[in-house]
């Protein structure tokens, strides 16, 4: 990395540091958490439920109440009594939770004065209302002679979204008076008006006494029950409203906030300190994280943050001293995802067995400009890596990495996978004698978990073209697997070979020679059940080895045979080979199923059936045991011979698969036509479900269309272990791809599905 790319590099995590803090900044300011805080504080407060003292005790005015004594309001009278009543069962305060503004009746109203004067100890509620600038305005008034045997107290705050009151005043300046709020006077305490506090939800209100004010007034209550304690009346029926959300528990008496509220000041001075401390210290605990190099450092750094911040607060509350976590929060989540973001893609750009950097970091690195491009294929690789202990691929890897480095110890190398490395040259001189050298160097066996191995190895050069990384690179592979077909050490590859017109014109005609000639042969890839990780078939691929131009992509010569109506023997040709090597593999013991791809031109063939009948019975292959993948950008739409062909398969007992899902006739009519027994979805769906949501829910919904329909589900493009897990989740049947296993020979196969049984037996 240069040295402006590597401070950029450093700058980075200051910068998202720095816009974090802004953002976390605003959302603290404009209180965008305030939802999220109040869940959080309510789950903290599950942590430390505790009961109430007991001191006080809520008599309720309820719906039996009402009936016994009547429609709501009262008379004056009643009140008297059922102060008297109180006053008698030896109360200490009592507190009515209801307003007595304006006059009744003169003589109820008198009774209700001479029940005040003689009880001595009764406070009367006052409720203010909050104006559009937030200052209190007077609501009512009460009226002197009840004003004058009676202390006043408030019993209005403000309300949040839920109805819920989480901040309640210590007094209420009303013009010129000062009205002290019921939860102070329980607590027998004072504060100053425009202050206020949180009353402590963690008491549980279902431990508040409670007592019907009907009892009262027929005296059925203990004569000892209540005294000595305040009693706080105030109505819990919804015929009279008066009903608050108490949070973490829910919509009920509006009283019980005021108890709690005095419950709260009786055990101490509530502590609110916002959101600011914790959002500074959550801050300096970040720059701490971003300054460290260490990822594990980082993810140990910002987890034991945000631990703190979910768990300690509870701690704290417990004493009464309260925070705001929510903008904190924020900031732990934005950088950890943002970091956790980085070293994703990080990790995409490095093979997670070895962790060297991988082929698209080496497609990405632009110094890499006109300086000659080596590639080394390590020709028997995943033969290698088969036979090995499953942690023992690292030794192996070291150990060519080593032999590679000679002579250039600071060398980058890129790993691919497969055995497939490559480097850019230091120099412009010819490297020849460099690269004879190396190929000397893997003569010597290695020695990986005390067993000597051979290493067969083969090198291709790009030497600068101008052209694409991606393509340079592809270039140097090519001339790598030339020089191990033709047996050389090393090879330069030509740019101008791939131009050769008269080989894309004869590939049709040298195509059926070369099958006759057995220069094209079968690759398997295999299958695993994503359930359980084994291996249950593979899909047939054909490979074409020319003499001369080694490898021949498979895109190349298909698609040539497939649109000039030469695809019959190649189709044939794989299928006998496929057929074959399921026979072989199922006389093992496996339950190992085949698939081949299967060209819309072919169901034309009425010879078709008859010659695939033949061959499963000439290798004593179970028809169900083999699938044929028709393509679904073919179209089918038609009703005739392809519908009938596919019918005639079916009764042979073949499978019918629907290759390439996705990308073409996606359509319920489609799936109603094909007769097929399973699904493959299209790898440019399934590469992206770990990053894309879109291919995500494109994945998932096709799952659950094709079980719906009982059909199975078949993901290509697995190049990820990640993906292979996100399929386990989503309940995708079977996978395959480049995670699971590169298309291979069929003795590898055949020691892949053994091993994989072995395990399976152990």
């Amino acid at each position: 990395m240069s040295t402006k790319n590597q401070t950029q590099s450093e700058a980075k995590p200051w910068k998202l540091l720095l816009w974090t803090a802004v953002a976390g900044l605003v959302f603290g300011l404009i209180g965008f958490g305030e939802i999220a805080e109040d869940w959080l504080r309510v789950a903290r407060n599950k942590l430390h439920t505790h009961s109430a003292s007991g001191d006080i005790v809520f008599v309720q005015i309820d719906d039996k109440t009402l009936r016994e004594v009547g429609r709501w309001p009262w008379p004056r009278r009643d009140m008297a009594k059922l102060t008297d009543k109180l006053t008698e069962a030896g109360a200490k305060r009592i507190f009515y939770d209801i307003t007595f503004y304006d006059r009744t009746n003169p003589v109820d109203d008198a009774i209700l004065a001479d029940a005040l004067k003689r009880s001595g100890r009764v406070h009367l509620a006052v409720r203010t209302r909050f104006g559009p600038n937030g200052g209190p305005t007077a609501s009512g008034s009460t009226p002197t002679e009840f004003a004058q045997h009676a202390t006043l107290g408030n019993i209005s705050a403000k309300y949040n979204y839920q109805n819920a009151l989480w901040h309640l005043p210590y007094a209420v300046q009303e013009g010129q008076r000062t009205f002290v709020t019921f939860a102070v006077q329980l607590a027998n305490r004072s504060g100053a008006p425009g202050a206020s506090f949180m009353p402590d939800y963690s008491i549980d209100p279902k431990s508040i006494p409670v007592a019907k004010a009907e009892d009262f007034l027929s005296g059925k209550y203990r004569p000892d029950a209540f005294a000595g304690k305040d009693l706080f009346v105030g109505w819990n029926t919804e015929t009279l409203g008066d009903q608050l959300f108490i949070p973490g528990t829910g919509k009920t008496a509006g009283a019980y906030v005021h108890i709690i509220g005095g419950e709260t000041l009786k055990a101490g001075t509530p502590i609110y300190l916002g959101w600011v401390p914790l959002f500074v210290l959550t801050l300096a605990l970040s720059a701490f994280a971003l300054a460290r190099r260490s990822p594990k450092v980082r993810i140990a750094t910002l987890g034991t943050g945000a631990i703190f911040l979910l768990f300690v607060p509870a701690a704290l509350e417990a004493r009464l001293i309260t925070f705001d976590i929510t903008p904190a929060l924020f900031v732990l989540i934005v950088i950890g995802t943002a970091l956790a973001w980085r070293r994703y893609r990080a990790q995409g750009l490095v093979n997670t067995v070895t962790n060297l950097p991988n082929l698209n970091a080496l497609r990405l690195n632009r110094e890499g400009g006109q300086r000659p491009l080596v590639a080394a294929r390590v020709l028997n690789y995943e033969e290698i890596v088969a036979s090995l202990p499953t942690d023992a691929e690292r030794q192996l890897v070291d150990q060519i990495v080593a032999r590679l480095n000679v002579g250039s110890p600071q060398r980058v190398l890129y790993q691919g996978d497969g055995g497939i490395f490559a480097w850019f040259d230091e120099t412009r001189e010819p490297f020849g004698n460099q690269l004879e050298a190396l190929h000397a160097m893997f003569r010597t066996p290695a020695r990986i978990a005390d067993r000597s191995i051979d290493l067969s190895i083969a090198f291709g050069a790009e030497i600068g073209s101008g052209r694409s990384l991606a393509n340079r690179l592809a270039s140097a592979l090519v001339a790598a697997d030339e020089a191990a077909h033709q047996g050389l050490k090393w090879k330069y590859h030509d740019p101008e070979t791939l131009q050769d017109a008269s080989w894309k014109l004869s590939i049709l005609s040298q195509l059926d020679e070369a099958i006759d000639r057995g220069e094209v042969w079968v690759a398997f890839q295999p299958k695993v059940d994503v359930a359980t990780r084994q291996v249950i078939g593979a899909e047939a691929l054909a490979r074409w080895t020319h003499p001369e131009k080694g490898p021949i992509a498979a895109s190349e010569f298909v698609a040539a045979a497939e649109q000039h109506d030469r695809i019959a023997k190649l189709t044939d040709f794989v299928l006998e080979k496929a057929v074959a090597a399921a026979a072989q593999i199922n006389k093992r013991g496996a339950d190992f199923h085949v698939a081949v791809n299967l060209s819309a031109r072919l169901l034309a063939d009425k010879g078709l059936t008859l010659r695939l009948a033949a061959m499963l019975a000439r290798h004593g292959l179970a028809p169900h045991l083999l699938t044929l993948e028709l393509t679904e950008t073919a179209p089918l739409t038609d009703s005739g011979g392809g519908l009938e062909m596919m019918g005639r398969l079916r009764e042979l007992g073949v499978s019918i698969a629907i290759d390439d899902y996705g990308t073409g006739q996606s359509t319920l009519e489609y799936l109603k036509k094909i007769p097929a027994a399973e699904i493959k979805i299209d790898q440019s769906f399934v590469k992206g479900i770990v990053e894309n949501r879109s291919d995500r829910l494109m994945v998932q919904s096709t799952i659950s269309l094709a079980h719906s329909l009982g059909r199975k589900v078949v993901a290509e493009g697995v190049e990820q272990r990640e993906i292979l897990d996100v399929l386990t989740e989503l309940g995708c049947d079977v996978a395959q791809g480049f995670a699971i296993g590169r298309p291979m020979s069929f003795d590898s196969l055949v020691k892949r599905v053994g091993s994989g049984r072995r395990r399976s037996a152990a």
